[in-house]
């Protein structure tokens, strides 16, 4: 609207919507961010690719959630892939993908940033290729497909019978939202980054006096939190203002 682009807000189970698209007569159709099924009255107009810009290299991570599942898998690398829509979840053929890497420190928020300018570049090459007839898409393996599934609430929260590893791979993906999070005297704090720390102790015990908890391996020490209805602080700023003392332990 603010460049003067023609915006019409609809639902494509109308029937009506589906009169008006035929008379856009349109080359190309891009799906982006779209959490609905695309009829298959619409995808099965002749001569006509619907194409979608997927957040993982498929047939990796089909699904909601390809940037958490990927950081909480422990993936080295991840990217976008542009392809095909059809009538079945994300499993159309790709006519390009481009890698990024995931580093140690890497969350959740940094991540979809990146892949967000990283598809629109991506997806900008695979629109010149199609229409200059020469892109080409190629088919997925299935047999080699893994599925991100919508994150669940009780997934966010922190469990600290697991080892340090899986907790930092936690914080991470969930940061900065919806965040993983523990109690703290009933308060709910998430945990927005921290590192893994050589120390050992009863799983959820604050071993020291800079917030470093015991986890069923080793422990983390907690670098940014953030309070409930509260802003993101450094663990020392929260430390000033909030007392945690040595040996309590977290649930």
């Amino acid at each position: 609207e603010k460049n003067g682009i023609n915006v019409r807000t609809s639902k494509l189970t109308d029937e009506n919507e589906l009169i008006k698209f035929k008379d856009l007569k349109p080359d190309l159709v891009i799906v982006v961010a779209y959490g609905q099924i695309i009829p298959n009255s619409f995808l099965q107009i002749s001569n006509l690719s619907f194409l979608n810009v997927h957040a993982s290299l498929l047939p990796k991570w089909r699904g909601a959630a390809p940037i958490e599942r990927a950081i909480l898998n422990g993936e080295k690398e991840t990217g976008v892939s542009i392809m095909k829509i059809k009538n079945e979840l994300d499993a159309g053929p790709y006519v390009m993908q481009t890698r990024i890497k995931i580093d140690s420190e890497t969350n959740g928020g940094e991540l979809k940033e990146k892949l967000s300018i990283l598809g629109a570049k991506t997806l900008i090459q695979s629109i010149d290729q199609i229409l200059s007839k020469e892109g080409n898409f190629i088919d997925q393996n299935n047999e080699e497909a893994s599925y991100a599934k919508k994150i669940e609430k009780k997934e966010t929260r922190i469990n600290w019978q697991e080892d340090a590893k899986k907790i930092i791979l936690k914080i991470n993906a969930f940061s900065p939202k919806p965040g993983a999070w523990f109690y703290l005297n009933k308060l709910r704090i998430k945990i927005h980054k921290a590192r893994i720390v050589n120390l050992n102790g009863k799983p959820g015990t604050v071993l020291d006096d800079q917030l470093t908890v015991a986890t069923k391996k080793n422990a983390i020490k907690i670098l940014k939190l953030q309070k409930e209805g509260k802003n993101i602080v450094d663990a020392a700023d929260f430390l000033k203002g909030n007392k945690v003392s040595k040996n309590i332990i977290l649930n």
